[in-house]
C-alpha cells in the first residue's frame, strides 16, 4: 500500500528543453488539481463541527465547554502531526500523500459520526475520532506547498500558491452548504448527516485524486522546474546534494538551525491568534457588542472568507511583483490590519461591521500565505514539508489554542497580561499583528540579501570571462 507514497524519477526525455517544457502543463494541471481540490475537500470535513455546534447542543446536550474539548483535540493533534506527518513525507511523493490522507480524515469522520449515534454522544470517542482526523489532515498544506513548488518556477510561485491558497476559503465556506445538503436531504434534518455525508464525499475524492497527476515534472521526464524554466538551483538544493546530505541532516541543517524558518515559526503564531481572533468571535462580538442580528453576525463571517478568497490570489501575486520579497509585502498587510481592526471595534452600522470583515479577510490571509511562501525560499526542496510544517506545529498549539481559549476568557473578563473584556480582546489582537510585524522585518532583510545575492551571482555568470 505504501509503495504508492514512494517518490517516481524517470529519466529526462531526449527532448529539447522547449519541447519538454510545453509537455509540462497537463500533468501540473492535474497535480495541481488534485492538491486544490483535495484540500477543499479536507475544509468540509473541518469546518461541518462548526456549522453542527448547535444542532449537537440541541440533540445531545452538549455543553460549550465540551465543544470546546472536541475543537481542542483536533488542534493539538493537528499541530502535532503539522511536522511529525510532515517529516514523513518530504522525500516522498507528496501529491499522492494528500489524497491518501484525505481518505484516512473522511474515514475518521465516519467513525465520529457513529460515535454520535446512540441517544447520548460518547463524548470520549468523539475527541478521539475528531483528533485522529486533525492528525490525518495536518500534512494536507505541507504537502501541497511541496508539491507545487517542485512544478512551479520560482517568478510564478507566488501566484500559483496564491491560488492553490483559495482551497481553504472555497471549503470553507462550501462546508455549511454541503454539511446542510447532507442532514436534509438524507437524514430528514438530523446533525449526523453533517458529517456521514461530507465524510463519503472525501473519501470518493481521495481516492480520484489518487489516480491523477504526481509530485514533480521529474516523475514524467521532464527534468526539473528549475531546467524547464532557465532558473539557477536554490543554493540550499545545490548544497543538500553535493554533501549527499540526508534527511536527518537535511533537518537539523535547514529547518532546525535556520533562524529565518524560527522566526516564520514565531511570526504565524502572532498571525494566527489574528486570523483565529476574528474569525472564531466575530459573529460573538457582533451580536453581543454591536447589537446587530444573528444573520448580520453570521453574513460577516461570510464576508470574512470572502475577502480571504479575494485577497489570497492578489497578495501572492504581488509578491512575485515584488520580485519574492514575500516578508515585506507581509509586512505591508499587516500594518493595514491594525488599522482596520478599529474599524471593525468600533463598527456603528451593519455596513461598516461588513466591510471591515471583508476588508480584515483580504488583509489576514496575505500573511498567511506568504509566511508559508518565505519558509519555502530557505530550504531544499526535500525539507519544503516539515518547514512548511513546524510553523503549523507552532501556530495551531500555541496561537490557535490562545485565540480560542485565551481571547474567549478575556472577552468573559478573566484577566490576562492585564487585558480584560472586549477592549482586552481588540488590543491583544493588535499587539499580535505589531510583534508578527516586527518578526517579518527581520525575514524580510534576510530575504533581501538573498535575493541580492541571486542577483549578483546571475550577473557575474553572464559577464564574459
Amino acid at each position: 500500500m505504501f509503495s504508492m507514497l514512494q517518490q517516481v524519477r524517470k529519466p529526462t526525455l531526449n527532448l529539447p528543453v522547449e519541447e519538454r517544457r510545453k509537455l509540462w502543463f497537463k500533468p501540473f494541471m492535474q497535480s495541481y488539481m488534485v492538491v486544490f481540490i483535495g484540500y477543499m475537500t479536507m475544509y468540509f470535513i473541518r469546518k461541518n463541527f462548526n456549522i453542527a455546534q448547535n444542532d449537537m447542543m440541541t440533540t445531545y446536550g452538549l455543553s460549550m465547554t465540551e465543544l470546546g474539548m472536541i475543537g481542542l483535540g483536533f488542534s493539538i493533534t493537528y499541530g502535532i502531526g503539522k511536522t511529525v506527518v510532515s517529516y514523513y513525507a518530504d522525500g516522498k511523493n507528496t501529491k499522492q500523500f494528500l489524497p491518501f490522507m484525505l481518505i484516512l480524515s473522511g474515514i475518521a469522520m465516519l467513525g465520529f459520526s457513529v460515535s454520535m449515534g446512540g441517544s447520548s454522544a460518547s463524548l470520549f470517542m468523539m475527541v478521539a475520532f475528531y483528533g485522529l482526523s486533525g492528525f490525518f489532515q495536518s500534512t494536507g498544506g505541507p504537502s501541497s506547498y511541496s508539491t507545487i513548488t517542485k512544478w512551479t518556477p520560482r517568478t510564478k510561485r507566488g501566484t500559483y500558491l496564491g491560488l492553490w491558497n483559495m482551497s481553504h476559503n472555497i471549503g470553507g465556506a462550501g462546508a455549511a452548504g454541503v454539511a446542510l445538503f447532507g442532514a436534509n436531504y438524507f437524514f430528514g434534518g438530523h446533525v449526523i448527516g453533517m458529517f456521514v455525508v461530507p465524510s463519503v464525499i472525501a473519501i470518493v475524492v481521495g481516492f480520484i485524486g489518487l489516480r491523477y497527476g504526481n509530485d514533480s515534472p521529474e516523475a514524467y521526464g521532464l527534468g526539473t522546474a528549475e531546467e524547464l524554466f532557465d532558473e539557477e538551483v536554490s543554493e540550499e538544493d545545490s548544497a543538500a546534494e553535493m554533501n549527499q546530505m540526508s534527511k536527518k541532516e537535511i533537518f537539523f541543517t535547514y529547518v532546525l538551525k535556520n533562524k529565518v524558518i524560527w522566526l516564520l515559526c514565531f511570526a504565524n503564531i502572532f498571525l494566527y491568534v489574528v486570523r483565529i481572533g476574528i474569525d472564531q468571535w466575530s459573529t460573538v462580538y457582533a451580536y453581543q457588542e454591536l447589537g446587530l442580528s444573528k444573520e448580520v453576525a453570521i453574513e460577516g463571517f461570510t464576508m470574512f472568507e470572502v475577502g480571504a478568497l479575494v485577497g489570497t490570489l492578489m497578495w501572492g501575486y504581488l509578491s512575485d511583483l515584488a520580485n519574492g520579497r514575500r516578508a515585506l509585502v507581509a509586512c505591508v498587510s499587516l500594518i493595514l490590519i491594525i488599522f482596520t481592526l478599529d474599524l471593525y471595534q468600533h463598527a456603528t452600522s451593519e455596513y461598516m461591521y461588513l466591510a471591515s470583515l471583508f476588508t480584515l479577510g483580504f488583509l489576514v490571509f496575505g500573511p498567511q500565505l506568504l509566511i508559508g511562501v518565505a519558509a519555502v525560499g530557505f530550504v531544499p526542496k526535500k525539507a519544503i514539508s516539515v518547514a512548511d510544517g513546524i510553523k503549523g506545529t507552532f501556530a495551531y498549539l500555541i496561537g490557535d489554542s490562545f485565540a480560542k481559549l485565551g481571547l474567549g476568557m478575556i472577552a468573559d473578563g478573566t484577566p490576562i497580561f492585564g487585558m480584560t473584556g472586549w477592549p482586552g480582546t481588540f488590543a491583544a489582537l493588535d499587539a499580535s499583528a505589531v510583534a508578527c510585524v516586527v518578526l517579518l522585518a527581520f525575514v524580510a532583510i534576510a530575504e533581501e540579501k538573498k535575493i541580492r545575492s541571486t542577483k549578483k551571482k546571475m550577473k557575474d555568470q553572464l559577464q564574459p570571462a
